[in-house]
């Protein structure tokens, strides 16, 4: 019997016209977006189908879009090839993607997780807003050159390492000026390219400040049950079941660096032998075939 892990994207993921077809095929689908819509104060599928692209990326909105897309999914998946669904044995998401991951392990209700996503996002766009700031991918470099890049680059603004994607591709996060930095100097320290996210600040970074207490507060109203299967936090790379840990790990993810390829190794440690991502692109499958080749993703798109 195969051991998969289901993946779920993150912030970054989302696209103009993402959805249409789920929902026009699938009631599923197409009943948690109305869900959504009640809960968000606007449409939502709306927002998905026809943009603007400026509002659908922005933080407030595609948070929210992703985590609904992402589960909408997950409905054709269980439609569709629900022998994937019970082979099963972990989960993870990439930043955002772990709110999902959560909600299909049980960890939260869909409605309470997407409350908690709303005030997440909208928490992260008032720090985005108060700090002129951005994320900026870096590849083909190492995180030792990285450093000393980020080291360099600080001269002009805070720059810190974000996101450890996979061998070659690590993501820094930090004020607009340093991000310019960065940019600017990469070639001199062996970056084959950059690429300015499409994010709207400087997340996993202490910028997005007071958003962490913010999401803090929400989550301590918010009830968290026991996972019905193991998922993989982006803070420690471990899996995590316990409510009061799950609860925890939230909050700092807000502002620690989101540790994907050691998660993607540790998953590979325990013997997951087949991935299945959920949700908009395929982001997570190309990270993973740099942390190893010949590992099989089936992606099931939004």
């Amino acid at each position: 019997m195969p051991k998969i892990a289901f993946l779920f994207p993150g912030q970054g993921a989302q696209f103009v016209g993402m959805a249409q077809q789920l929902c026009d095929t699938l009631p599923a689908a197409k009943r948690l977006f109305d869900e959504a819509t009640s809960i968000l104060g606007y449409d939502l599928l709306d927002v998905c189908v026809k943009g603007p692209k400026e509002r659908l990326d922005s933080t407030a909105v595609s948070q929210p879009a992703i985590y609904v897309a992402s589960l909408a999914t997950l409905e054709s998946l269980r439609a569709t090839q629900p022998a994937l669904e019970a082979d099963c044995i972990a989960t993870a998401g990439l930043s955002l993607g772990e709110y999902t991951a959560l909600a299909f392990a049980g960890a939260f209700t869909f409605e309470d997780g997407l409350r908690l996503v709303k005030t997440r996002g909208e928490a992260m766009q008032a720090a985005a807003d108060a700090t002129s700031s951005g994320m900026v991918s870096v590849l083909g470099v190492d995180l030792v050159k990285l450093e000393e890049l980020c080291a360099k680059a600080s001269a002009v603004g805070m720059v810190r390492i974000a996101n450890h994607l996979c061998p070659g591709n690590i993501v820094v996060s930090g004020t607009k000026a340093a991000c310019d930095e960065v940019e600017r100097l990469a070639p001199d320290f062996g970056a084959m390219k950059t690429i300015r996210l499409a994010v709207a600040g400087a997340f996993h970074t202490d910028i997005m400040k007071p958003a962490d207490q913010t999401l803090a507060a929400a989550l301590e109203k918010t009830t968290l049950q026991t996972s019905r299967l193991p998922v993989w936090s982006n803070v420690d790379a471990k899996p995590h079941t316990d409510p009061a840990e799950i609860r925890a790990l939230l909050v700092r993810q807000v502002l620690q660096p989101v540790q994907w390829e050691s998660t993607m190794r540790g998953l590979l440690a325990v013997g997951i032998d087949k991935f299945c991502e959920l949700g908009p692109q395929r982001v997570l499958a190309g990270l993973l075939k740099r942390v190893e080749r010949k590992m099989e993703c089936v992606n099931v798109q939004a």
